[in-house]
C-alpha cells in the first residue's frame, strides 16, 4: 500500500525541546498520518529575535492553522520557510503561511523544478481526473483539492534561496545550516542542521516507522545517513513520527542499511520485511506501525527497491518535458 493509504493519526498538539534558559524555543508541530487521508509531515520551528523559521509547512488546513496560532502566541512573524523536499506534506502549506507572512523567504532545492514537470504534473493530471469523477466522494475530492491547488500554485513552491549545497540561513546571531543531500529520499533532500545546539530537522530523509521509496534513490539515501550519522547531535526531528537521539538515529540507519542489503540479494521478500521490523523495532511503537511497515515494504521491495529500472530512473536527473 501507498503513503498516505494507511497510519494512525499522531495529532497537532505542540511540542518541543526543552531550551537552555535564556534560548529561543525550538518547536515541533507533529505531523498526522490517518488512514482516510493524506499525511502532513512534522513541522521544526527555529526562533530568534526576529521571528520565526519554519521548516516544512503540511498539507492540511488543520496543520498550517497549528503554525500561524504558535506564531501569532510568540508575536513574531514567519521570516523564513524552509521545504526539506517537495512532497506535499511537506511544502503545501507555503501558499496559507506567505500569504500571512508574504515576506517570508523560502528555501529548498531545486528538485522543486523537475518534480513539477514530471511527478507532480502527473499527479495533477490525475487530479483533475479523480474531480471530474462522480464515483468519488467529497472528501475524498477535498483532500485531493489541496493537492491540485498546491500544485497549481508554482510560485509558493519555488526556491526564492535554492539550495545547492551547504546553505547558510542566519539565525540567533549565528546560522542554521541547510545542507544538500542529492539524490535520497528524492531527487534534492535539504536537512537542517543547528550545530550548537545539537539539533537536526531531517524530512523525510528519517520517516517512522519506515522509509517511503516512493521517490527515492536508494543508494544516495544511504549515503546521506551516512553523512548526518557522522554530524554532531543530541536531537534529529524526522520528517515523520518522534524525535530521535543519536544512539537512536544510529539505530535506525543499520536497519535502513540492511533493508537494502537484503532487497538486493536473494532473500524471501518477507525476510526483509521481518528483518526492518525486527531492527528498526525500539522505534516502531505499536502493532499498528508494525502492520503498516508490512504493507509498505511489501510495495517498496517488488516495485522499488528490486526494480533497476526504476533505480535508474530514480537515481538520475529527470529530462525536461516537452
Amino acid at each position: 500500500m501507498r503513503k498516505g493509504l494507511v497510519g494512525a493519526f499522531l495529532g497537532l498538539a505542540l511540542l518541543g525541546a526543552t531550551p537552555a534558559p535564556g534560548a529561543f524555543p525550538i518547536k515541533l508541530i507533529p505531523g498526522a498520518f490517518p488512514a482516510d487521508r493524506q499525511p502532513d509531515g512534522n513541522t521544526i520551528i527555529f526562533e530568534d529575535a526576529r521571528g520565526l523559521i519554519v521548516v516544512d509547512t503540511g498539507r492540511h488546513k488543520e496543520h498550517q492553522q497549528a503554525i500561524l496560532e504558535y506564531a501569532r502566541a510568540r508575536h513574531k512573524p514567519i521570516v523564513a520557510i524552509v521545504n526539506t523536499h517537495w512532497h506535499l506534506d511537506h511544502s503545501g502549506g507555503n501558499q496559507e503561511l506567505r500569504a500571512v507572512y508574504p515576506n517570508a523567504k523560502l528555501y529548498t532545492s531545486e528538485a522543486i523544478y523537475g518534480a513539477l514537470d514530471h511527478f507532480l504534473a502527473h499527479s495533477l493530471d490525475n487530479a483533475r481526473k479523480t474531480l471530474a469523477d462522480p464515483s468519488v466522494s467529497e472528501a475524498d475530492k477535498a483532500d485531493i483539492r489541496l493537492g491540485y491547488e498546491a500544485i497549481s500554485d508554482r510560485r509558493d513552491l519555488l526556491p526564492d534561496v535554492p539550495v545547492t549545497g551547504t546553505t547558510r540561513l542566519p539565525y540567533a546571531g549565528r546560522t542554521l545550516e541547510l545542507r544538500l543531500a542529492p539524490f535520497a529520499a528524492t531527487e534534492g533532500d535539504t536537512w537542517v542542521y543547528d550545530p550548537k545546539a545539537r539539533i537536526i530537522a531531517a524530512g523525510d530523509l528519517v520517516v517512522l516507522p519506515l522509509p517511503f521509496f516512493d521517490t527515492a534513490c536508494p543508494d544516495g539515501w544511504r549515503h546521506a545517513l551516512d553523512v548526518i550519522d557522522r554530524a554532531d547531535f543530541a536531537i534529529l526531528y524526522p520528517g515523520h513520527g518522534q524525535p530521535l537521539s543519536h544512539a537512536d538515529f544510529h539505530l535506525y540507519r543499520l536497519a535502513f542499511d540492511d533493508l537494502l542489503d537484503c532487497a538486493a540479494g536473494s532473500a524471501p521478500k518477507q525476510a526483509c520485511i521481518d528483518g526492518w521490523i525486527r531492527g528498526a523495532g525500539p522505534l516502531i511503537k505499536s502493532a499498528q506501525e508494525r502492520r503498516q511497515s508490512q504493507d509498505y515494504l511489501d510495495y517498496y521491495i517488488d516495485k522499488i527497491l528490486r526494480d533497476r529500472a526504476k533505480q535508474a530512473e530514480l537515481c538520475a536527473p529527470p529530462t525536461k518535458a516537452d
